[in-house]
């Protein structure tokens, strides 16, 4: 095993670019993307960064011309020969051949577009614009950089005995609760932490520990470069990303209201099983199961990203009770903000009412809060999100205002067509 404390003391970081991989993302990036090219393939997306937590001045902290070196070796790399195999012809989900021929041709010649950055004041602003399909590609690359970036910032100041004691800490840290973890009967739980972890070697040694500490528990990881490394599942769906596109190139109110439905329409006709998984918040939880067509009720479960977990997971008990379907035969999926307390609280809620499992994600790869002077190396919320196609803003409501984002205009607009009223405003923690 490698010893990282060491890794990070001795290699100047030169040796270590932060991506590895153009797999080195998220599986449900790669099932988006095949959607994308099938559907929207002509479609120009922006994606610009945001830090939501402004107290962190990554400018400051951060060196422009390293950033831009580890943003060009992302533009360089591109599918090996054994990463394009270990697509083509493993299992996901119990199925062979998930992603087409002429996917993975089109993959297999891909290089991503070129990126635009400046420094505005202390936060950088860091853009993708160009087809849908190749800019959707930057959004982790660009976000493990910025996060692992601020973390090497910090772990500089740092001697060698140090960085020792705070790798111990940290595997001490998680290897508690992963033995908290043991004592829940029936958990599932898969890491989703690539997008805000500490760094690479750190997310891999942290898939390592929860396949030994928890075994068939342990359901697999988001991140396709560990998937294939340490031979697990690769774990993902879909995301906010897919509506707010479609949401974005409606013309009129009426196409508005049907377009995250539209989208589900279209993974409909791609997907079977576990793969069709409902993701609501977007535009609303409560409006969108309220209006969602019957087919939809027949899918396999729900991914609850935003908002009070246990609301969310009632409401759509409830839902399926409605629609005649029998809840403890479907799946719902925690994904947000989720430590230990929390994923013992879900599962006691709701275990044997639905299926329960948890997609555990910074606090599972980042968790160094207290370890750093002024605690440098707390996890913080950085995202990378689409913010316009083909020239129209794009927006989020979710089911926590504090997340929602685009201009005020068209979020007023997006309220009244979605009916979404007054909101319970929670704190974003990552």
């Amino acid at each position: 095993m490698i010893d990282i404390a060491t890794r990070v003391y001795n290699h100047n970081f030169k040796i270590d670019p932060i991506v590895r991989s153009l797999i080195d993302t998220d599986f449900y990036k790669l099932l988006m993307c095949q959607s994308v090219l099938r559907n929207k393939p002509d479609t120009i997306v922006r994606f610009s960064l945001i830090n939501r937590s402004t107290r962190i001045p990554l400018a400051d902290l951060i060196d422009e011309g390293e950033l831009r070196e580890q943003l060009d070796h992302v533009r360089s790399l591109s599918l090996s020969r054994g990463e394009s195999t270990w697509l083509r012809g493993n299992t996901f989900y119990g199925m062979r051949q998930m992603f087409s021929s002429s996917f993975m041709e089109w993959f297999e010649n891909l290089r991503l577009p070129p990126y635009e950055l400046e420094r505005k004041g202390d936060q950088y602003e860091l853009t993708f614009e160009g087809k849908w399909p190749e800019v959707m590609l930057w959004e982790i690359p660009a976000l493990a950089i910025l996060m692992e970036l601020r973390s090497r910032a910090v772990l500089a100041t740092m001697g060698k005995f140090e960085l020792q004691v705070l790798y111990a800490r940290a595997m001490t840290r998680l290897w508690e609760k992963i033995e908290r973890l043991r004592g829940i009967d029936g958990l599932k739980i898969a890491d989703f932490g690539s997008r805000r972890r500490h760094s690479f070697l750190w997310q891999d040694w942290c898939v390592q520990a929860m396949i030994e500490g928890l075994g068939d528990a342990f359901v697999g990881t988001s991140n396709c470069r560990i998937a294939m490394r340490r031979d697990i599942e690769a774990i993902g769906t879909n995301a906010h990303e897919l509506p707010m596109v479609y949401s974005a190139l409606a013309e009129t109110d009426a196409e508005l209201a049907e377009a995250p439905y539209k989208v589900l329409a279209d993974w409909h006709e791609e997907h079977s099983g576990n793969l069709r998984i409902i993701l609501p918040d977007t535009y609303g939880t409560e409006g969108f199961l309220k209006r969602a067509p019957d087919w939809l009720a027949g899918w396999t479960g729900i991914r609850i990203d935003s908002g009070d977990p246990a609301t969310g997971a009632e409401y759509a008990i409830r839902w399926w009770k409605a629609r005649g379907e029998d809840p403890t035969q479907k799946l719902v999926i925690f994904s947000d903000g989720l430590d230990v307390e929390k994923i013992a609280e879900l599962h006691a809620q709701f275990a044997g009412r639905v299926k329960v499992s948890f997609g555990w994600g910074t606090l599972l790869t980042n968790d160094f809060r207290g370890f750093a002077p002024d605690d440098g190396l707390a996890p913080f919320s950085l995202v990378c999100k689409a913010v316009s196609a083909n020239g129209q803003p794009t927006v989020k409501l979710s089911d926590n205002p504090n997340k929602a984002m685009g201009p005020a205009d068209q979020i007023d607009r997006y309220k009244r067509v979605f009916g979404v009223g007054q909101q319970e405003e929670m704190d974003v923690i990552v």
